[in-house]
């Protein structure tokens, strides 16, 4: 297997942000999953892939949507920003749940990074040389790249285009 590890973003990345019930707080209590976020997840694990939440939320938020659908097992290694006190795209995020999965840095080239945001999620996999899949299925964050390490590697509509991917970066 060439792929190490798929980390993934939260919000509009397995959770639908528009779905999203906040409390005072501003921590997310409910929330519906994007189309095929667990089915693709569910097919990852089985495969034997390493996977992480890579994400700038709140401690609840996540606990609370991966919750309501037993979710937690699909993940080796949560990076949250509230946990971390870092944001993407700031290197660190992602080094926590690089050195968290044993992966070293002659492998960061096999470790995909998925999300829907150009500055953080794309900007901070492409700074550390991951492979970045920008999740580009609304308009909710700007879509046009403001720098060279905005311009992520592949770009998909569905999650399901993941699996596609994959399958190719292996072989």
């Amino acid at each position: 297997m060439k792929i190490k590890a798929i980390f993934f973003d939260l919000g509009d990345t397995l959770m639908d942000e528009t779905t999203e019930v906040k409390d005072q707080n501003l921590v997310t209590i409910d929330a519906e999953l994007v189309d095929n976020a667990k089915e693709v997840l569910t097919k990852l694990k089985e495969i034997g892939y390493k996977i992480a939440l890579v994400a700038d939320t709140r401690i609840g938020t996540y606990k609370n949507v991966l919750g309501k659908f037993d979710m937690f097992k699909y993940f080796d290694c949560f990076a949250i920003s509230e946990e971390l006190g870092v944001q993407k795209p700031d290197s660190r995020i992602f080094l926590f749940a690089l050195n968290s999965l044993g992966i070293e840095e002659k492998d960061y080239k096999n470790v995909i990074m998925i999300g829907n945001n150009l500055k953080r999620d794309i900007a901070g996999a492409n700074r550390l040389g991951l492979i970045s899949i920008w999740f580009h299925w609304n308009d909710r964050y700007p879509s046009k790249p403001e720098s060279e390490e905005e311009i992520p590697k592949f770009e998909i509509k569905s999650l399901l285009e993941l699996l596609d991917i994959i399958e190719k970066l292996e072989k």
